[in-house]
């Protein structure tokens, strides 16, 4: 790696269409395509607390409140909103947004990501995820971020089997409904990708796969062997 950027001229930023993947369409957010099926995601009673504990919206179970939300999300362009699409049934299962967009520097996170019980763990979510870093390097970005509240346990194992970097804690970084929110770091790098990107399509090959759908070989393993560690 060299410090040296004289011919780098920025990236360009990601726009507002949609992502096709196998099992998942990352599509920008639109209040009539996606409403009624993402209401419906997010609002499920199962585990609903443990999907909303770290994001900064309360649980969204009164549908005028999600349609404000959904109606202001879908507006902006930074943090720029998709829903996740299921391909065989087209009906939203979850949202993540691409944020924090710098193209000058090359910089682009993911963040506000809620995916539904009919996404959570599940290779599809693995998909949508992958969607996302792939577009980011493609258009030249040199990071990729992800931040979550450092008491997240479950944010940050997803981080690490994802294949980021874990880089340090932000304390006392921000007020997240009214609590104090130390904010864990972390990264994937442009010279880091190719070697992701591999062991992410082998994971996701149905190969990986036995006939309940279970994995072979696992993200982290396939990451390790990718990167020759």
């Amino acid at each position: 790696m060299t410090d040296e950027l004289t011919n780098y001229t920025g990236a360009q930023p990601p726009r507002r269409e949609a992502i096709h993947g196998r099992w998942v369409d990352l599509e920008p957010l639109d209040p009539a395509a996606h409403g009624d099926s993402l209401f419906a995601a997010v609002s499920a009673p199962d585990g609903i607390e443990e999907r909303f504990r770290y994001l900064p919206q309360t649980p969204q179970t009164e549908r005028g409140d999600f349609d404000a939300w959904i109606a202001e999300a879908a507006a902006g362009a930074d943090p720029l909103f998709f829903a996740v699409v299921d391909r065989a049934t087209r009906r939203a299962v979850g949202r993540q947004a691409l944020m924090r967009i710098d193209a000058a520097n090359g910089v682009m996170e993911i963040g506000h990501i809620l995916w539904g019980p009919a996404l959570s763990r599940t290779r599809a979510a693995t998909e949508a995820l992958f969607l996302c870093a792939d577009l980011a390097f493609a258009r030249g970005f040199r990071r990729f971020e992800w931040k979550c509240d450092d008491g997240n346990a479950p944010s940050k194992r997803a981080a690490e089997r994802f294949g980021f970097t874990f880089e340090g804690v932000f304390r006392q970084h921000l007020v997240v409904k009214s609590r104090n929110r130390d904010t864990a770091w972390f990264s994937i790098i442009d010279a880091e990708w190719p070697a992701l990107r591999a062991a992410y399509i082998e994971w996701l090959d149905d190969a990986n796969f036995d006939d309940r759908g279970g994995q072979r070989k696992g993200l982290r393993e396939l990451i390790a062997v990718h990167r020759g560690v």
